[in-house]
């Protein structure tokens, strides 16, 4: 089975209504973060332009300890979503010179993610990364990310916690967070015939390849959108690679509850299931049409 390659269909499916808000409405008031390789977010035909995206909500207290810590260098443009907070997570933003798109209602993690990759491909960006801004995950750990794309080896990359005998609980993932996470990625490894360590981590890198080629905007706007692009790539026969990251719990992570938790292992399961029927039918039909 192979994952339709409509990037026309992707933009058809982008959401009539216009953020509410950005950064900056003049075109020369959009502010670029110091490291940035230039003002302008448009690449040479032999370079690589990487954007990392971050999909904010309530992030006032850990943005700027987030992009402090991203190695210098390991990005040429930095953009924000914003979804909806209540905070002042756009303040922030703005005051570190973060390029800011900003919902005018809470949408969804899925949601926001949609606009965080339909904004950065819209700026030209060949290497997307997703970085949380509530630094549970390790923002020097996004040239390890980068570097398989860059290469042409991977068309997606993802850290995994529990690669090269990560232990996530010495990082302070709490117990229920642990065991749901192993017993579900268990689970959907044995259905799609994969052999992943992590199957729910929340940083990523994406070639832009890679994006136009699945229908991101037909995905949940919930957490759940997570499953849908990792399974699309595993059913597309893409170049998937994980990356070891360390594991990194505070009180300021953003974390669901437990019956969310149940109910997003749930319906993951119940998306690798599907696809995993689909794929059966498939490979029956192509059995059944195969010259004798």
């Amino acid at each position: 089975m192979t994952v339709p390659r409509a990037p026309s269909a992707r933009m058809a499916a982008r959401p009539p209504e216009p953020l509410a808000a950005r950064a900056s409405s003049a075109p020369g008031d959009r502010a670029t973060p110091t490291f940035s390789a230039g003002s302008h977010p448009r690449r040479r035909a032999e370079d690589h332009f990487t954007v990392i995206t971050l999909p904010a909500y309530k992030a006032q207290d850990t943005l700027e300890r987030t992009i402090g810590a991203l190695p210098a260098g390991s990005a040429d443009h930095l953009l924000l979503v914003d979804d909806a907070s209540p905070d002042g997570t756009v303040d922030v933003a703005r005051r570190l010179g973060i390029d800011v798109r900003v919902h005018d209602v809470n949408r969804g993690y899925g949601a926001n993610q949609k606009t965080c990759y339909r904004e950065a491909l819209d700026l030209g960006a060949t290497v997307i990364v997703l970085l949380h801004p509530d630094y549970q995950y390790d923002p020097s750990a996004v040239p390890a990310l980068v570097a398989p794309i860059v290469a042409g080896v991977a068309d997606f990359t993802f850290g995994s916690r529990f690669a090269c005998t990560g232990n996530p609980r010495a990082g302070g993932m709490p117990l229920y967070r642990y065991w749901g996470n192993r017993f579900s990625t268990v689970a959907e490894n044995l259905l799609l015939g994969s052999h992943f360590t992590e199957m729910h981590s929340g940083m990523k890198a994406y070639s832009r390849r890679f994006l136009e080629s699945v229908p991101f905007d037909s995905y949940s706007d919930d957490f759940i959108f997570d499953t849908e692009i990792l399974v699309a790539a595993i059913v597309g026969g893409f170049r998937i690679q994980e990356v070891a990251i360390p594991t990194r719990y505070t009180k300021e992570s953003s974390s669901i509850n437990v019956q969310r938790s149940l109910e997003y292992i749930a319906r993951s399961i119940e998306v690798c299931w599907r696809a995993s029927g689909m794929r059966r039918r498939q490979r029956r039909r192509q059995g059944t049409t195969r010259p004798g």
